[in-house]
């Protein structure tokens, strides 16, 4: 339990991992320093939030923005309306030295709350473009921090109260870090395949069917571990095994990070976490951004890391098993392509943007006097 006087800080953050898991590096540096940690979430979240280093869990109403129709937007309203009084009371109780968001609706009630009862205030961008929430709230918060550079230029107002932090990784991550090492000619070849919620359906569809299509002589080479979604493991499975290609396949990796270390490719979405990962560890990565996103968030993160040549960045509707097999057998001619991708991946990683965050927010609190 906290002292009486120990400063706290509200953390806000929707359900995914590509919020809770910064918005946990940063609980995890301020716990450090000695501030107490509460979130903010809604009650969907909440469900994925039982090891969050939090001492308090709060539950607020939010909603997203799912139709143009009347009832929906006033449904919306309604939820957003209510999280934000609820959310103000909350302000009364609490008296936090500063609120943090991480992007999603259910940030919307504690922020808003939070800048009309008069508490600092700072949101978090993981991403390479701004997404809904966070743009909703931008120009009411103390403080931006964000993931990439720049990505606020076209914006004066709000980038004069920008700063580069970096995207915070889990412990986990910063756990994995190893040098990489190019595979030896002719020698084993670990290939790593995930996709998250939105994305194992097609890496499941794509990915088998593309070795497939390589040369006996380099699926030989090949050891793989895919995560696939529980109706795909059987078939996944009996494609890898009439190959006779060495694979693990399972719905969840709990050792993700890991995994990535002992990879010599990374096939996977591009969501800010998983680009943020790959950079910090320094591993090369074809990256298939989720389509049809409204923000296109994900193409933004791929871009960045393709342009600094550290992943190649597939657009869905080339990620077919033909070009997958070319790309694949390319890179396993030319191991120094690995490692220049590697490097150049790493070179955009930043190990201590937990550190960098924790920092901005503590002067931005005032607790930095």
């Amino acid at each position: 339990m906290a002292a009486p006087d120990t400063p706290l800080v509200l953390i806000a953050a929707g359900g995914t991992g590509g919020h809770l898991f910064p918005a946990e590096a940063l609980a995890t540096a301020l716990g450090r320093r000695g501030i107490a940690v509460d979130l903010a979430t809604d009650a969907r979240a909440a469900r994925y939030a039982g090891h969050f280093p939090a001492r308090r869990l709060h539950v607020l109403p939010a909603d997203t923005v799912r139709g143009r129709s009347p009832v929906a937007l006033a449904r919306t309203a309604l939820a957003l309306g209510t999280g934000v009084l609820k959310g103000f009371a909350l302000m009364r109780s609490l008296k936090p030295a500063a609120v943090v968001g991480f992007g999603g609706y259910p940030t919307v009630p504690p922020l808003l709350a939070a800048a009309f009862a008069g508490r600092p205030t700072l949101i978090h961008e993981a991403n390479a473009v701004m997404g809904r929430a966070n743009a909703m709230l931008a120009s009411r918060v103390s403080a931006i921090a964000t993931g990439y550079p720049d990505i606020l230029k076209g914006s004066p107002s709000l980038a004069a109260k920008a700063h580069h932090t970096g995207n915070p990784v889990r412990p986990a991550v910063i756990a994995a870090v190893a040098p990489f090492a190019a595979p030896e000619p002719g020698g084993r070849f670990e290939l790593l395949v995930f996709g998250g919620s939105q994305g194992a359906r097609v890496m499941s569809e794509v990915v088998p069917a593309g070795i497939e299509r390589l040369d006996p002589a380099l699926r030989g080479r090949l050891s793989i571990v895919q995560q696939a979604r529980p109706e795909d493991l059987d078939q996944v499975h009996a494609t890898y095994a009439r190959l006779g290609v060495a694979a693990e396949v399972a719905p969840f990796f709990d050792d993700l990070p890991a995994r990535m270390a002992r990879a010599h490719l990374v096939i996977a979405r591009s969501g800010a976490s998983t680009v943020a990962e790959l950079c910090v560890i320094g591993r090369p990565s074809f990256l298939v951004p989720l389509p049809g996103a409204i923000d296109q968030d994900q193409l933004a993160n791929a871009s960045a890391l393709a342009g600094a040549g550290g992943a190649a960045l597939v657009p869905q509707a080339e990620f077919t098993p033909e070009s997958l097999a070319t790309r694949i057998a390319a890179l396993m001619a030319e191991p120094a392509e690995l490692a220049a991708m590697a490097a150049a991946a790493h070179r955009l990683g930043r190990a201590d943007a937990a550190e960098r965050l924790a920092e901005l927010v503590i002067r931005t609190a005032g607790l930095d006097g």
